[in-house]
């Protein structure tokens, strides 16, 4: 069996810049370079993965859909989550139409890995929800 790997955006662990995430705005400026020309086009999911000071020490795409949505396995967010020593997480995904409201799905899943998670003593410190333009953050809104 394969295993899956938790990405860096350096060769190694210890070259790893580990960015500390202090709000929505320093999430979102991370995650965006994972979103190119693409991001009008098609829905992708990505983990961030944090240490305790919430420094990012990974991240992984989670899926990719299509126009209109992506399925999110919270069984795959909880592996990486554990693999990865993390204590918290931040969820991502983008609107390609434009819209910034979450969907009853984007509720329900984000629910349903804060509760997953949260039997591992893993905190779900946010999830993004990216258009072109600007952004939405359920922690900014009280959703989390």
């Amino acid at each position: 069996m394969k295993k899956a790997t938790i990405y860096s955006l350096k060769k190694t662990e210890s070259e790893f810049e580990k960015v500390k995430i202090t709000s929505s705005a320093d999430s979102v400026r991370y995650l965006r370079q994972f979103y190119l020309d693409d991001i009008g086009i098609y829905e992708s999911f990505f983990l961030m993965l944090l240490n305790r000071p919430n420094q990012v020490i990974g991240y992984v795409k989670i899926s990719q859909g299509g126009i209109t949505g992506t399925v999110v396995d919270p069984i795959l967010v909880a592996k990486y989550a554990i693999d990865s020593l993390s204590k918290g997480v931040i969820l991502c995904h983008n609107h390609p139409s434009g819209n910034l409201n979450p969907s009853d799905a984007d509720r329900q899943i984000t629910e349903k890995i804060k509760q997953g998670l949260k039997l591992f003593d893993i905190s779900v410190l946010d999830h993004i929800i990216l258009t072109e333009n600007s952004y939405y953050s359920f922690c900014d809104e009280g959703i989390l």
